[in-house]
């Protein structure tokens, strides 16, 4: 087969599309022939060098696919060679086949075609974990989403909304928040021109955002303690303003908040698991009724890989963009 091979880290020239051996799947695994990947941050870092693969998983970057099974490992059972599925990944996806844990498998969801459910499993899987599961975003409650036009935060705004949140967002430009409002947020900041603390706070009476989804880090760490409510909860799934923050504890215990901060790339699969399969019930229905739905700025040939990356990094884009396998 062909894939996205990284033979020494660099810039998005790095990306090489190259023969490399089939993969054979193993007990309780799956072999799909790929149709499409999306591109992650978390891609870029691993391009860069910074973020390897965890022990035992593809060397090749991509963590979500979509495609159709090929073969079945032993002990695996509910899904045949044939079906169109999507899966979450801890790499591989930027090639023409994946061995595939049967626990990360997810069915196309009804309404999409085969190529468009990959826009999905790493950024339902990512919400649902840490603003339902982990923060327990209940309906009524506000939930600040930094980068609201990112894959991450198309997928927020849609599911929050779908469940009777009410939803503020961050963006870069007018054009970023006209698409968040579209999708449904209420509360629209302009994070180069406003301060989202004192946004946060007029549009919450003084109180304050009760979940924070954050994608930056140490940058935002005290703004973002300043801007939750009493009993807040602070959740961290990145780190693209740094890696060290200061806390103000005295702060975090009055308003009685909480911090989390989790990645689904290194998890045990019996938690990946879990994570999917609440997905597969609580999301998924969701996409098939149309009241969420992936939001994919461009498709392009898995062999242009570099191209996706220079978009990735530019950040002009709106939701996910996709790798369609040539």
């Amino acid at each position: 087969m062909y894939a996205i091979t990284i033979p020494e880290p660099g810039g998005p020239e790095a990306l090489v599309w190259a023969e490399v051996p089939d993969p054979v799947p193993g007990e309780g695994e799956v072999l799909v022939d790929v149709v499409a990947g999306a591109v992650n941050r978390a891609d870029v870092l691993q391009r860069q060098g910074f973020y390897n693969p965890p022990p035992g998983a593809s060397l090749y970057p991509g963590l979500e696919c979509s495609g159709r099974i090929s073969a079945l490992g032993d002990g695996v059972s509910g899904w045949a060679v044939g079906d169109e599925v999507c899966a979450l990944l801890a790499g591989g996806g930027y090639a023409e086949k994946v061995v595939v844990p049967a626990g990360q498998l997810l069915p196309v969801p009804q309404g999409l075609d085969v190529r468009q459910a990959a826009a999905l499993p790493e950024v339902t899987c990512t919400v649902w974990s840490n603003v339902f599961m982990v923060a327990h975003l209940r309906p009524d409650e506000t939930l600040l989403v930094h980068g609201g036009t990112s894959g991450i935060g198309t997928m927020a705004i849609q599911l929050a909304k779908a469940l009777g949140a009410r939803v503020a967002v961050t963006a870069g430009s007018k054009e970023k928040l006209e698409r968040c409002a579209e999708l449904g947020a209420d509360v629209l900041i302009n994070y180069r021109e406003q301060d989202f603390v004192e946004e946060i706070r007029e549009a919450t009476a003084g109180e304050g955002a009760d979940v924070i989804l954050d994608n930056m880090g140490a940058k935002y760490l005290e703004r973002n303690i300043q801007a939750l409510a009493v009993k807040g909860r602070l959740a961290i799934i990145g780190m693209q303003g740094g890696t060290k923050g200061e806390l103000d504890i005295n702060m975090l215990l009055r308003k009685q908040a909480a911090i989390t901060a989790t990645s689904l790339r290194a998890r045990p699969l019996s938690e990946k698991a879990v994570i999917v399969a609440a997905v597969r019930e609580h999301v998924w229905p969701l996409v098939a009724s149309g009241a969420v739905r992936p939001v994919v700025d461009r498709e392009l040939a898995m062999n242009e890989a570099a191209t996706a990356h220079r978009v990735m990094e530019e950040s002009g884009h709106i939701g996910k963009l996709l790798l369609v396998v040539p």
